[in-house]
C-alpha cells in the first residue's frame, strides 16, 4: 500500500491562506477556550504529526519558515523535508531541494516505505499536487476570520475535484474538515 499525500492546511473562512504579504499572524480561533496542559494535542496538530514522517513545501513556504516562524530552529526537526523549488539554493542540512519534476518525484515517494507524507505548501505546489491528482487527504481548518484579501488557498487552476467528507471537528470556534478523493 502507498503512502498518503495529505494536504493539512488552515485557511481563512474566505479562503486565503495567508495575507498578500505572506503574514500568519490571524491563525487563531476565538482564543476563549479552557486553557489544558496540552493545547497542541487538543486542537490535533500532534495527534497528525505522529502519523507523518515526510514534509514536502516551496520555497516561499521554506524562507517564510526560516526567515520568521522558525528561525532559531528547524520547525520539522526530525521528519524527512523536502523543498520544491527552481531556484538555487545554499546547502541546508535540514533540507533537500529538489528541482526536478515534481508529480514524478512525489509519486516515487509515496510508494517508499514510511508515514504518509505532508503537503505544507504553499498555493503554486498544491496546485502542482492536485492537477496531477498527488493529494489523497485535504484537512483544511477554517479560521473564524474573513481577511478581504491574501494569498488563496486554491489558484483556481486545476479541473473539478470531487472529495468525500470524512470527518468534522471544532475547536476554539475554528472547523477542521477532513476530506478524502473518492
Amino acid at each position: 500500500m502507498s503512502r498518503k499525500v495529505v494536504l493539512y492546511i488552515a485557511a481563512s473562512l474566505d479562503g486565503y491562506i495567508a495575507r498578500a504579504n505572506g503574514a500568519v499572524d490571524w491563525l487563531s480561533g476565538h482564543g476563549d477556550q479552557p486553557p489544558t496542559e496540552d493545547v497542541d494535542s487538543e486542537n490535533g496538530y500532534e495527534q497528525f504529526y505522529q502519523t507523518i514522517d515526510t514534509v514536502i513545501m516551496g520555497r516561499t513556504t521554506y524562507e517564510q519558515i526560516i526567515h520568521e516562524l522558525s528561525p532559531d530552529a528547524w520547525a520539522y526537526q526530525g521528519k524527512k523535508s523536502y523543498v520544491a523549488t527552481t531556484t538555487p539554493h545554499e546547502p541546508d542540512e535540514h533540507v533537500t531541494f529538489i528541482n526536478e519534476d515534481i508529480p514524478e518525484f512525489v509519486k516515487q515517494l509515496k510508494l517508499q516505505p514510511g508515514q504518509d507524507i505532508w503537503l505544507v505548501g504553499g498555493g503554486k505546489l498544491i496546485e502542482i499536487f492536485m492537477e496531477h491528482h498527488l493529494i489523497d487527504t485535504y484537512v483544511i481548518t477554517m479560521i473564524p476570520t474573513i481577511l478581504g484579501d491574501g494569498i488563496p488557498l486554491f489558484l483556481g487552476q486545476h479541473a473539478e475535484t470531487k472529495l468525500r467528507l470524512q470527518q468534522t471537528r471544532t475547536v476554539d470556534g475554528m472547523v477542521e474538515l477532513t476530506y478524502v478523493t473518492r
